[in-house]
C-alpha cells in the first residue's frame, strides 16, 4: 500500500512524517550523541519553525490521529471508566450560597 503525502510517496513511516512535518523528524527529536551547541542549534531552528507555523502542532496531531485512525483503529477503542457509586453522591453545600 503506498502512501501519498503532498504528492510524495512515503516507503518508510520515517519519510511519511517527515512529509507530513514538512521537517526531519530528528529536528524535534534530536539525534543520539548531539553536542550541546547542536542541541541549542536545534531546538532554536525548531522554536523559529514553530513561531512561524503557530498551526503547525494541531496539524501534527491531525496527522497522527489520521494515522492512527487508517492503520492501527483499535487505538481508538477505548472504554469508559465507571465512576463508583460513593462519588455520585450529591454534594452538601453550607453557607450563604447553598
Amino acid at each position: 500500500m503506498k502512501t501519498i503525502v503532498a504528492g510524495h510517496v512515503a516507503v518508510t513511516a520515517t519519510e511519511f512524517v517527515e512529509l507530513a512535518l514538512g521537517t526531519p523528524v530528528e529536528l524535534w527529536l534530536g539525534v543520539e550523541g548531539e553536542s550541546e551547541m547542536e542541541r541549542v542549534a536545534r531546538l532554536d531552528a525548531a522554536r523559529d519553525i514553530l513561531a512561524d507555523n503557530p498551526h503547525l502542532p494541531d496539524e501534527v496531531s491531525r496527522v497522527a490521529a489520521e494515522a492512527i485512525e487508517a492503520f492501527a483503529p483499535e487505538l481508538f477503542n477505548v472504554t469508559p471508566l465507571v465512576r463508583s457509586a460513593a462519588r455520585r453522591r450529591p454534594r452538601v453545600r453550607k453557607g450563604a450560597a447553598a
